[in-house]
């Protein structure tokens, strides 16, 4: 029977010419997130998604069961500032991690910061965090409900207090401390309303610095693009202190510019517009300070080397040239730390799994490559001047235990500082492995899986299949306990495909998934599916796909293109509006991604895959939920909005349920409370479970 949807205005007056073709937009009413009617539209939305879901047989199983397994002791590797270490720990249920404090790695911890305290919901979060060079104090970044707009706090290290400092209009902000203590780095909008539900573009951000104890209105700009509004730069102190690094971005793109300022010839003294010496002052490649020895520089590239490599350049070179350290190698390096003065930790991706070794940093060779787990390298605290490190690695069957590595020891091998203490579920009885797919036109497509270790290979086999393909972002085997309900509870398969558009094999990997090349990413996702149905693996009956934020547009956009192709479709945060993205807060930064309809050809590339423009009125749709939240403002909810409107618009009277669940009080994802991320979880598991008619398996 036809699901009776909510009356959504259309106003069919609304139409623009793109490059001589006419395009309606009838739901445009929808972006404005303050009004009455959008408000009414969020109800009415929530109130039919609700009574959906409250029918969901297996829901409150699956939240029981998700709060049990998720009750277990989660801890950050440890750090060093000052005289105290420091290390981030939940309890289980918390809904933010707390940051402790000790005097040593064997003393009792004391809570230092406990995020809960700033909320009694749990929705405000600790977003980013810097301790100035000497551990004294702490700068942090708070923000609520979600929202990508913080502010910026300070507190004493001796004093346990926070100092009356705050700085506000705050987002994709750097922290960098002058080695003096005195003041730290920062990029703010002065002139934009710093509002989870605000939806102008961000522009104009500029570069300050506060000195503690005075006033933001005091703060000195150290760099402002008045004739450039999407640039951003960022600042980093380097290593010694007698440096500012910025890197200037003007897009997602992996290309910015490298200005350095001499701190020590100024006397370490801060002044208005600093005058920075452009080390690199085009957008060609990417260049990403690692350390330095006096003037010269180790930086990471992908100038010439499309998997990245390691070079060094003199600023007393007139010429700055740029010599080789680590060339580049048939795997993509991630990242690289400094650590006991003249180390180097690189972290290697083969083929999508972490790896990870030590070089000279004189002689870029290779020291000593680490025994690692096939998984990923979760977190890593190393500094350059101290003799240890500590990382954390974790995989798709384990949540991830900490290892230490002291340079006094003659370079050992690491030793378990900390092992998981999940509990709950015997993981070895999984397994996870890596299979390889031709996609449409013959790439060979990598894509893991995960399941019970005896679950034979049968078209019944629900297989829950997620992407993400965008913006040189590589998906990495990563411990979910919320998927342990689908694996344990469900015999279901988990199935993480590594797109095209990603980062998994560098440059030319991501190249071929972007701009005129969108449609390969979703030419391998739908190959996934083929391929997982060809092979035994499922059915399309028992097919749910997923993705979110520019995944969310993966699985919308496939969805269009092949609505026979699955049972459900979840789509998270999803950008849909392919002509309109690039006038919301961040979205002009996706342009190097998607192109901007404003230039014809992209305009003619991105309506053909425009999720919101390609909808097929009369074809048989899938069962569709989608996710957002109402104060997401990096992928505005009216993309989700739009969306959903017009497919109950245009396909309403299937049976099909076409639903949306808006989260309030919510953003992007970052910093969401323990316990809303556990009723989501829940409410997707049980939508799945009940659509493909599952049974709970204890």
């Amino acid at each position: 029977m036809p699901i009776n949807y909510p009356r959504v205005r259309r106003d069919e007056t609304i139409v623009e010419n793109f490059h001589g073709v006419e395009i309606k937009d009838p739901y445009r009413w929808l972006e404005d997130p303050d009004s009455d009617e959008t408000k009414k539209f969020v109800d009415d939305q929530n109130k039919l998604t609700n009574e959906f879901l409250d029918k969901c047989k297996y829901r409150t199983n699956i939240k029981n069961r998700i709060t049990e397994l998720w009750n277990y002791p989660r801890y950050g590797v440890p750090f060093r500032k000052g005289n105290f270490f420091y290390f981030f720990k939940n309890s289980g249920l918390q809904n933010q991690s707390v940051l402790y404090q000790q005097d040593t790695l064997d003393s009792e911890p004391r809570e230092f910061l406990d995020p809960n305290k700033f909320s009694q919901d749990g929705t405000t979060s600790l977003q980013q965090y810097r301790f100035s060079e000497d551990g004294n104090y702490l700068a942090y970044i708070v923000c609520e409900k979600g929202s990508d707009w913080g502010k910026i706090k300070f507190k004493s290290v001796n004093t346990n207090q926070d100092l009356p400092d705050v700085l506000e209009n705050i987002k994709f902000s750097c922290l960098s401390w002058t080695h003096d203590n005195k003041g730290i780095f920062y990029n703010a909008f002065p002139n934009l309303k710093s509002d989870g539900t605000a939806i102008e573009k961000n522009e104009y951000q500029q570069l300050f610095y506060h000195k503690i104890g005075t006033k933001q209105s005091e703060d000195i700009v150290c760099a402002r693009f008045p004739d450039e509004p999407n640039w951003m730069g960022h600042a980093e102190v380097s290593d010694c202190g007698n440096f500012i690094i910025m890197s200037i971005s003007k897009s997602c793109d992996p290309v910015n510019q490298l200005w350095i300022y001499d701190l020590a010839q100024a006397d370490h003294q801060v002044s208005q517009d600093l005058k920075f010496k452009k080390i690199v002052s085009n957008f060609d490649s990417k260049y990403e300070y690692i350390t330095n020895e006096g003037t010269m520089f180790t930086l990471k590239t992908n100038s010439n080397a499309l998997r990245y490599k390691l070079v060094n350049v003199d600023l007393a070179d007139s010429e700055l040239k740029f010599k080789e350290l680590i060339p580049e190698t048939k795997d993509v390096l991630q990242d690289a730390y400094c650590v006991n003065e003249n180390i180097l930790i690189i972290n290697y991706l083969h083929h999508c799994k972490d790896e990870l070794s030590l070089y000279d940093l004189k002689t870029g060779k290779e020291i000593k490559k680490f025994k690692t787990e096939i998984g990923s390298l979760i977190e890593l605290s190393a500094k350059k001047h101290q003799d240890f490190f500590f990382y954390k690695f974790s995989s798709f069957t384990s949540p991830g235990d900490i290892y230490e590595f002291r340079f006094s020891e003659n370079l050992g091998e690491p030793t378990l500082f900390r092992q998981s203490e999940f509990k709950g579920l015997d993981l070895s009885q999984f397994k996870s492995e890596q299979i390889f797919f031709e996609s449409k036109d013959g790439t060979k497509i990598p894509m893991f899986l995960v399941c019970k270790k005896n679950l034979e290979r049968n078209p019944q086999n629900p297989v829950y299949l997620y992407g993400y393909g965008g913006f040189n972002i590589s998906l990495t085997p990563t411990f979910s306990v919320a998927r342990l309900i689908w694996l344990q509870h469900f015999d279901g398969i988990y199935a993480c495909v590594n797109l095209r558009g990603g980062g998994e094999y560098g440059e030319e990997w991501y190249n071929a998934g972007r701009l005129m090349k969108k449609q390969n990413v979703f030419d391998d996702f739908i190959s996934a599916a083929e391929y997982l149905i060809s092979n035994g693996y499922t059915n399309r009956e028992k097919v749910v796909i997923n993705g979110g934020s520019n995944g969310g547009l993966l699985v919308t956009a496939c969805v269009n293109q092949r609505p026979d192709l699955y049972k459900v479709v979840i789509g998270d945060v999803a950008v849909c509006d392919m002509l309109r993205f690039h006038k919301f807060t961040i979205g002009s930064y996706w342009v190097s991604d998607f192109g901007c309809c404003e230039n014809e050809a992209d305009f003619k590339n991105m309506i053909k895959y425009s999720p919101l423009h390609t909808i097929q009125k009369g074809k048989q749709y899938p069962h569709i939920l989608l996710t957002t939240a109402d104060h997401d403002d990096r992928v505005v909810p009216s993309h989700s909005y739009k969306y959903i409107a017009e497919l109950q618009h245009l396909n309403g009277e299937q049976e099909n349920p076409f639903l949306i669940r808006i989260e309030t009080k919510a953003g992007h994802g970052a910093g969401k409370p323990t316990s809303k991320v556990i009723d989501e979880f829940a409410d997707k598991y049980g939508y799945i479970a009940q659509v493909l008619k599952l049974e709970w398996h204890d």
